[in-house]
């Protein structure tokens, strides 16, 4: 069995990653972390896991936090898992990090991160760039398996490069010309209470925010560009919409030359073909979020708008689970040697 350590249990992330554990046979939780709530048991913050997961929040010096574990998941703000790591992986244990900590491999790249998400500090933890890897299991699989922490991806940026990965490695795109609008639900903004997240002025409220620049977008540049073979530059433009969960990515290119819809298919087909958590639809499909919700699905609905020679992708992601501890489940599995699909391939609920 597979010793789970969870650092930040109590957020939306770390309890995504309970329910999904719970129903894995290969791995048990040792231990949930957190700041909040010490010596409650999770059952009792999240009563849906009642003899489910009755196990007691425990702080970060507490005897029982302090025991090895084989995984550890780190499913708290940036600045905590570059702090924590080096400790954990000197014990023998591998890391998923939930912030943006590890998802780039050099100074450079994370110092650009770093300044869209206003972080000033140095990271903390430059020795273990090289040993980390970027956790998109669909593209980055080998280095996932060797490597030891694994920087999970951001919510926006899977839905955006899984939609666009194989167009931009196929050259068919122009690489100055994507467009990436991109809507998610009101649980993208975390589980801490704010007055924009506050009913009243949620509800029946669509907006755009972050205009002046995504974090996200440092990976999607980044993940397009090594495919693509030459620098790519996007408009991402994202929104909050009145639902709970998910992501509904709709991403526009110009061609560089004339395809069908059909080759289209084809071509995105083949790309994914190993990958068992991407699906393909033509246009007639009706994309929605709610076909994935709850679930490790990507949803992928292609089409070409042959008027203005452009690629239309529409892509939807539950941003908790594929957004999050989905991936993170999958990363997991990677890691150990497990299947990829061990306790997650299953379907949503519906309605």
């Amino acid at each position: 069995m597979v010793k789970v350590k969870i650092v930040g249990a109590l957020g939306y992330g770390g309890v995504g990653i309970v329910e999904l554990l719970l129903q894995h046979p290969e791995a048990k939780i040792t231990a949930l972390v957190d700041v909040e709530e010490v010596g409650q048991p999770l059952s009792a913050i999240y009563p849906h896991l009642t003899g489910f997961c009755d196990l007691p929040v425990v702080a970060a010096d507490d005897p029982r936090a302090l025991e090895p574990a084989d995984v550890i998941f780190y499913a708290t703000p940036d600045g905590v898992g570059m702090k924590l790591a080096p400790g954990e992986i000197a014990h023998g244990a591998r890391v998923v990090d939930y912030s943006g900590d590890f998802r780039f491999t050099t100074p450079d790249a994370y110092a650009e991160y770093a300044r869209r998400i206003g972080r000033t500090a140095p990271h903390a933890s430059p020795q273990l760039f090289g040993n980390n890897a970027y956790g998109l299991a669909e593209l980055h699989r080998t280095e996932i398996r060797q490597a030891k922490i694994v920087g999970n991806p951001g919510c926006f940026a899977v839905s955006c490069i899984l939609g666009l990965a194989p167009a931009m490695q196929a050259g068919l795109v122009e690489p100055f010309s994507v467009i990436c609008d991109c809507k998610t639900g009101v649980s993208g903004a975390g589980k801490k209470p704010s007055p924009a997240f506050h009913f009243p002025a949620r509800h029946d409220q669509v907006n755009a925010y972050k205009l002046a620049g995504h974090q996200h977008v440092c990976e999607v540049e980044r993940e397009l560009g090594l495919l693509a073979g030459r620098e790519v530059r996007v408009t991402f433009t994202s929104h909050v919409v009145p639902i709970v969960r998910g992501i509904l990515s709709t991403l526009y290119g110009t061609l560089t030359r004339n395809i069908t819809e059909a080759e289209l298919m084809a071509l995105y087909k083949d790309f994914y073909r190993e990958s068992p958590f991407v699906r393909i639809f033509p246009s007639a499909a009706a994309p929605g979020t709610m076909q994935v919700r709850s679930t490790n699905f990507c949803n992928l609905t292609v089409s070409v708008d042959s008027r203005v020679n452009r690629l239309r992708i529409v892509s939807c992601i539950d941003n908790l689970m594929k957004g999050q501890a989905g991936s993170a489940l999958q990363n997991m599995n990677l890691l150990c040697g497990l299947p990829e699909t061990l306790g997650l391939l299953r379907p949503g609920c519906y309605p």
